[in-house]
């Protein structure tokens, strides 16, 4: 795989997980009911996310309401929200970073520049997949030591919701794909010419003696 096809596929990476990371900010699935009381059929279930707790009755009504207030939340609660906010606006300027200096566009110049401006753009993103696993790590760690904690009742012990298990898939594709990017910079590509001194053929011109000329063509 050459290193264009490289950097194209993992540019591809990126923008899914970046994507990812908005949706699983935006879902109020984060942490979900569990159902451990034995009941097969569930008057309710609770969603509860950075933003908004929901709550989803068994005829299909759904009710959501905002937190009311920012400084009330829990640290987790708020590192969540800072951390997948700054990622979104980070995973933007790591696209157009990345785009700046691709080996598909002429924004600028081909050359050393150019690589390390993809390499930015590649660290970028790599930052953006270790950010996300803080509070996706966070989350789950609080969930499941609530869960199996036996002075916490059954009504209020929550499962891992959807909105997690896209953060870790989003922190993967983000991971792979700004690995892709920057070893499309370190990896030199295919059919390049690695010599520092570059030949060009000239033509030689017979003198009068029927000699040619001695003369060095650089």
């Amino acid at each position: 795989m050459t290193s264009a096809a490289r950097e194209i596929l993992g540019l591809g990476l990126c923008i899914v997980g970046w994507v990812g990371v908005i949706l699983a900010c935006g879902l109020p699935t984060w942490q979900v009911s569990a159902y451990i009381d034995g009941h097969i059929v569930v008057a309710q279930t609770t969603w509860e996310g950075l933003w908004m707790n929901c709550v989803v009755q068994s005829t299909g009504q759904m009710q959501c309401k905002l937190h009311d207030s920012i400084l009330a939340l829990d640290p987790h609660m708020q590192a969540g929200r800072a951390l997948t906010v700054l990622v979104s606006l980070l995973g933007l300027v790591a696209l157009m970073v990345t785009v700046v200096g691709a080996q598909c566009t002429t924004c600028v110049r081909a050359g050393k520049a150019k690589s390390w401006i993809v390499m930015a753009g590649g660290v970028l993103y790599i930052l953006c997949g270790v950010l996300v696993l803080i509070p996706v790590c966070w989350f789950a760690n609080i969930i499941i030591s609530g869960f199996y904690d036996p002075k916490v009742p059954n009504s209020m012990k929550r499962e891992m919701g959807a909105a997690l298990y896209i953060g870790w898939a989003a922190t993967a594709l983000l991971l792979l794909g700004g690995s892709l990017i920057c070893c499309s910079c370190s990896c030199p590509g295919d059919g390049e010419n690695t010599f520092p001194v570059k030949y060009s053929a000239s033509t030689r011109r017979p003198t009068s003696n029927g000699e040619y000329d001695k003369k060095n063509y650089v």
